[in-house]
């Protein structure tokens, strides 16, 4: 399986994670999630949760108000829950 925008692949023998790294960054706030296959039940299973916490997480933060350019307390108090839910 390939990275996609925002979602890399850990594939390697050598470490004892491998699944998906989510990271978004916005507004000069970086959000990061890994997704274990072990967690998960397989890369497949983790992909689909990493691609659909990312979905979830761009919509709350593209639509969110801006205070002085960066995002609001509720909006990353919002964005901390969405990606401990995953």
């Amino acid at each position: 399986m390939k990275s996609k925008k925002n979602l890399t692949r850990f594939t390697y023998e050598t470490t004892a994670f491998q699944g998906w790294r989510l990271c978004l960054s916005r507004a000069g706030t970086t959000f990061t999630k890994y997704f274990s296959d072990k967690k998960y039940g397989g890369p497949r299973k983790a992909m689909k949760a990493a691609e659909d916490c990312l979905k979830e997480l761009k919509d709350l933060v593209d639509n969110s108000r801006r205070v002085n350019g960066k995002l609001s307390q509720t909006t990353l108090k919002k964005a901390k829950k969405i990606t401990d839910a995953a």
